[in-house]
């Protein structure tokens, strides 16, 4: 026989955004328990709302598994001592497994004897284990914030109000901070009352009458559904975004979409102004056109029935006119405020006890976007817009609008730098150099921005290094692992040929002038080793196969879009039609790294020469040579690899008529330098060593 479980935990309202994962924390909490206590079961289902966590488990075993199992201890040599008696070790395995110091035995396994206990147990009723076995459960759980209340000692999310806690129809008993459980919960606090659960699997049609959807999936399909509805019936584009989509889910019991307007002045202020108000501010999604543009309309979602539904919509009207006002009152005293004036604000604002103020870093910034932008091009407008650009790139940090919403940064720096008259493309990339922002997003569009953004990113991470703050673990205050994505991907979208290493040496030359906390060179190679971590997350996202990065990765990254480009060759190779051949190839290839590794000098004396196979491969060499690196400063490692491939039939050949490792010491390490030399040239691609076959 099996029943069913029920355990809902009432409480005070839980902030929206903790919601969700402590309902996974309740379910992965029970199957873990359920799993140790060897209670077998079926489907666990987790249900939330803002008041209530719940875990209902469904045919739950009325009687825990019988268990009979060996059990590993130490091994003879620690069991027992000179004489034979037990040690310490032993008698403290046998009490841990509860049997007898009698009762143990040796068993033979690889090779040594370790001592062993026969360990058996007979299940108990569920319903004995329940009760302790649920309270520990809830009085173990973790949140990002806790609260205490009254004169108890648990430390929990928010208050615990009430308690449901049924094993079929019976009521686990238990007690937490004062409440004991039973079967009463309680449905929406205004349109709801108590109610009785007779029996688990009652639990969501019982709250349903009670004006409570605790199905989680259940209530975000019927929000969805009634957005979509609306949008149809009224010709909009209702935007949906998923994070404030998450939070109204968690705010509301019973949803019920409506929409009011605002007054259409307030489309003089720009729209993403006004959408980061509305969400912000007052959980709205945004009403578009088919074009995007903002609507004067808004949507929410009423924790509640239809009743006076409109009366509803006019307060939220009036409370929206107020928040829009104070944007536009925002929004007209920042363009009272000269950008030279902006500026002059940031020398107040320390962004690092030890990297100076913002107004500091605005200047490393200008000094190292002027490195990068000679490196990368030669047109004097595009010079002169990308040192503007990078001078002014963080004013708007002191506006009264980004004070406000410090997401609207560089958004709101674009519009009001166009409106004090700066060129189109010093105010784009105002905006452009906070990107990309997050994983996913867009990197900067030009070529400006594109710049400013890598010189904010690579101070910011060179900064950090320089005095000691390196990401460790999960620990990464300063997001230095999504800034050093960026770099990695606006490099590869705008196919700048610049490298990891000089955009390291110029920041470094940058925050030099400041002084150095740590040794130069140890921060270059925490640098090199930080990208490259992000460089083969780049491969892994485009399908590279593990061993092909880790021949390419092996011989250096610097150049990211070439670093690419060797990995697309080696991978074309590996999966093509020539199979057998590459794979022969490769072996040469590896032969000669195995050799050529003992090479003392680079210098080829060609007049040492006395087989003919080895000419022959010189010659080969001799060939490809220059055509392999032009190929490689071109970017194509496909022609590079094919060109270094036509290699393979001298190599073999060098091996069958060469004896290299002769007594001669200058034949000898005149063979090994030829050999080197063949070998550098494939390392321009990758370790071929690497390559794993199937």
């Amino acid at each position: 026989m099996a029943k069913d479980l029920l355990l809902e935990i009432g409480l005070e309202e839980v902030p929206a955004r903790f919601v969700r994962n402590a309902m996974n924390q309740l379910k992965d909490k029970t199957e873990k328990w359920l799993g140790e206590a060897r209670i077998a079961h079926g489907a666990v289902e987790a249900y939330a709302t803002p008041r209530r966590i719940a875990v209902l488990v469904r045919e739950l075993a009325e009687k825990q598994s019988d268990v009979s199992e060996e059990v590993k201890g130490p091994s003879r040599k620690i069991a027992q001592d000179e004489s034979g008696a037990w040690s310490k070790a032993a008698l403290g395995f046998a009490k841990s497994q509860g049997v007898e110091p009698e009762a143990l035995f040796f068993k033979e396994l690889g090779g040594v004897e370790y001592v062993y206990a026969n360990k058996s147990s007979v299940g108990v009723e569920t319903a004995g284990v329940l009760a302790q076995g649920l309270k520990e459960l809830i009085t173990t759980m973790v949140f990002p914030k806790n609260m205490r209340w009254g004169a108890h000692e648990l430390r929990f999310v928010r208050p615990i109000r009430w308690l449901v806690a049924l094993f079929g129809e019976e009521v686990i008993p238990l007690e937490i901070t004062g409440v004991e459980s039973g079967r009463t919960t309680r449905g929406h606090r205004f349109l709801g009352e108590e109610a009785t659960i007779e029996r688990p699997s009652d639990y969501l049609a019982k709250l349903r009458e009670q004006h409570v959807i605790a199905d989680v999936k259940e209530r975000e399909q019927l929000i969805l559904d009634q957005i979509r509805g609306l949008a149809a019936e009224r010709g909009w584009d209702i935007a949906v975004k998923e994070d404030l989509l998450e939070e109204v889910l968690f705010l509301v019991e019973y949803p019920n979409v409506l929409f009011g307007t605002f007054d259409p002045s307030f489309l003089n202020i720009p729209q993403e102004v006004l959408i980061t108000s509305m969400r912000e501010h007052q959980r709205y999604f945004p009403v578009l056109n088919a074009e995007g543009a903002l609507q004067p309309y808004f949507v929410t979602v009423r924790n509640g029935d239809r009743t006076s539904i409109e009366q509803v919509a006019k307060g939220n009207e009036k409370v929206l006119r107020a928040r829009l006002s104070d944007a536009k009152f925002f929004y007209q005293e920042d363009q009272k405020l000269a950008i030279a004036d902006a500026n002059a604000k940031l020398e107040t604002i320390v962004y690092h006890e030890e990297l100076g103020t913002t107004a500091d870093k605005v200047r490393r910034i200008r000094a190292l976007s002027d490195r990068i932008a000679r490196r990368v091009t030669q047109e004097q407008t595009t010079l002169a817009d990308i040192s503007r650009a990078a001078d002014i790139c963080k004013f708007d940090l002191v506006t009264q609008m980004v004070y406000e919403f410090p997401e609207l940064q560089g958004i709101m720096g674009e519009d009001y730098a166009r409106k004090a008259g700066e060129r189109e493309a010093v105010c784009k990339a105002v905006f452009e150099h906070y990107q990309p922002r997050f994983a996913g997003d867009r990197t900067p569009g030009t070529l400006v921005g594109a710049v400013v953004s890598l010189a904010d990113k690579m101070d910011t991470i060179a900064g950090c290094f320089s005095i000691g703050i390196i990401p460790t673990g999960s620990q990464d205050p300063y997001a230095l692992r999504r800034q050093a994505a960026g770099i990695v991907q606006i490099l590869l979208a705008h196919k700048l040929e610049v490298t990891l290493g000089e955009l390291f040496d110029m920041a470094l030359d940058v925050h030099e002038a400041r002084g150095l906390k740590r040794e130069r060179g140890r921060i270059r190679m925490d640098l090199y080793e930080f990208f490259a971590l992000r460089v083969k997350n780049v491969l892994n996202e485009q399908g590279i196969r593990y061993d092909v990065i880790d021949a390419v990765m092996a011989t250096g990254f610097d150049r990211l879009t070439l670093t690419i480009d060797r990995a697309s060759a080696i991978v074309a190779a590996v999966t093509g039609h020539s199979l057998d051949d590459f794979k022969a190839t490769v072996d040469a290839f590896n032969r000669t790294a195995n050799l050529a590794a003992k090479a003392t000098t680079r210098e080829v004396d060609p007049g040492l020469f006395a087989e003919e196979a080895e000419i022959k491969l010189y010659e080969a060499w001799q060939s490809t040579h220059e055509l392999v690196v032009r190929a490689l400063a071109e970017g194509d490692a496909a022609e590079a690899l094919a060109r270094l491939s036509s290699l393979k039939e001298p190599i073999n050949g060098y091996f069958d008529g060469v004896m290299v490792m002769v007594e001669d010491e200058a034949v000898r390490a005149n063979r090994l330098a030829a050999l080197a030399a063949v070998a550098g040239d494939v390392r321009l691609i990758g370790d071929f060593s690497k390559i794993v076959w199937t």
